[in-house]
């Protein structure tokens, strides 16, 4: 008896949904069905036939459509989202429709009008970790494509995801043409927006040379090189690599201008001026969305160990901006709506509400993170630290119970499991392990 062959073939999978769609049903159902209706009709399908994708199924918040060629499904992403920015514009920032797209490109099983596959469920994935009016790609997409399109894209390192057994690599598309001259700076500044980072970006720009010594510049180089290394540890930030922020070495730099087309929040620079035996570093931090300064100093010493001397101050710089970094984050997110945080945004306005150590306040962050791993499941760093939150809780005005405790071990537990290098779960684990509800106060390695 002849098995019946399963139909297999490789296509490139957009998988798409609205940002808070259960919210914005709540608010106004018929009207969010004419808005959906109406972007569907007018933008989002004719540009999915103008690719020639095909419409595989739809759900009440989203769609799967299936490519043949990846440039395309791509192309089509960009234009549907570039689309909803534009038709967003004059609509309060609650009541948007903003779609998140995952795109990957692999072998897919086609059975009846449904299609299945690992393709199918990275792309899937993919689409849960972008966020509103922002797209994912695996790492084999950008490798496709990168070379045949005008878009920048971002490598957001390796993820893991539910039901994958293997990490994926993940990189953001913008939106803005890589090429400044073919968008206008206002438009790109707006649709970029759009494109906030699962966590936030910073590149280093090569330090400039000030001593008029070209001998000097491989220490200018080596300091920002250090940096970059140094910020690269820190789990909360993406840093944008060497090859890229040293392409604007020896340049006069717009920073907020280098910051759009890199597609990072924060710009680090910095400058080298020797005298003697002695150099002065000095350093500034900018948030390229508004311009402003975040942080800025000078470091000063002796030349008589170079490399001592640039491993002591990179660890000093490092050490300075994360703090700066991690409170202007909590400030960011505190002015958009909860529907509008992903992962990252409700995490750190968390961190920022937790670390106060009020009641009141530790079960506002408390809530928060368990909204958050309801949605981010596989979010490692959603898990570590509402373990440790409901550890600490257990101190504001009673003591920990065992129901917190087995809950807080649990979400540890899993943290460690997504992600074993994560320090917090460790020191949550650590914590629940030792019995802290039998003592009488907070250990002292649960302070910042």
């Amino acid at each position: 008896m002849t098995e019946d062959r399963i139909d297999r073939r490789l296509a490139a999978i957009f998988a798409g949904d609205i940002a808070g769609y259960s919210r914005l049903m709540s608010i106004d159902e018929e009207g969010t069905l004419r808005q959906l209706k109406g972007h569907r009709k007018e933008l989002v399908d004719p540009k999915i036939s103008e690719h020639r994708g095909r419409v595989v199924k739809t759900t009440g918040d989203g769609m799967l459509v299936e490519f043949v060629s990846v440039v395309d499904a791509v192309r089509c992403a960009v234009d549907i989202q570039r689309g909803m920015a534009e038709r967003n514009a004059d609509v309060p920032a609650d009541r948007r429709i903003e779609f998140r797209v995952g795109i990957n490109v692999g072998d897919i099983i086609s059975d009846a009008n449904d299609i299945y596959g690992d393709g199918v469920n990275v792309a899937a994935r993919l689409e849960a970790l972008a966020e509103p009016g922002g797209i994912l790609v695996s790492r084999t997409v950008h490798d496709q494509v990168r070379d045949k399109l005008s878009f920048g894209f971002e490598d957001l390192g390796e993820q893991t995801v539910k039901n994958i057994a293997r990490p994926i690599g993940v990189h953001r598309v913008s939106i803005a043409e890589t090429s400044m001259t073919a968008v206008k700076a206002g438009t790109t500044a707006a649709k970029t927006d759009l494109l906030s980072a699962i966590r936030p970006s910073i590149a280093v720009l090569p330090f400039a040379n000030m001593s008029g010594d070209p001998e000097q510049d491989y220490f200018a180089d080596g300091i920002s090189e250090d940096i970059i290394t140094g910020l690269s540890k820190l789990r909360w930030f993406f840093v944008i690599a060497r090859n890229s922020s040293f392409a604007y070495k020896g340049k006069a730099v717009d920073v907020r201008r280098a910051a759009r087309e890199l597609g990072v929040r924060y710009v680090l620079e910095g400058s080298v001026r020797k005298g003697g035996n002695r150099v002065r570093i000095t350093t500034q931090l900018i948030d390229a969305e508004t311009g402003n300064h975040i942080w800025a100093d000078r470091y000063d010493g002796e030349l008589t160990d170079v490399f001592a001397l640039q491993d002591e101050i990179t660890k000093k710089v490092v050490a300075a901006i994360e703090p700066r970094l991690l409170e202007a984050e909590g400030l960011r997110s505190q002015s958009r709506s909860p529907e509008e945080l992903g992962a990252w945004d409700r995490v750190i306005r968390a961190n920022s509400l937790f670390w106060r150590l009020t009641k009141n306040e530790t079960e506002h962050a408390i809530e928060m993170l368990q909204r958050a791993v309801e949605r981010y499941p596989e979010y490692a760093p959603a898990h570590s630290l509402l373990a440790f939150a409901l550890l600490i809780s257990g101190y504001m005005g009673s003591r920990l119970t065992e129901p917190q405790l087995k809950q807080a071990a649990a979400h540890a537990a899993r943290a460690a499991e997504l992600d074993d290098s994560d320090p917090s779960a460790h020191l949550a684990l650590g914590f629940a392990a030792s019995n802290p509800h039998r003592s009488g106060g907070i250990p002292s390695c649960a302070l910042p």
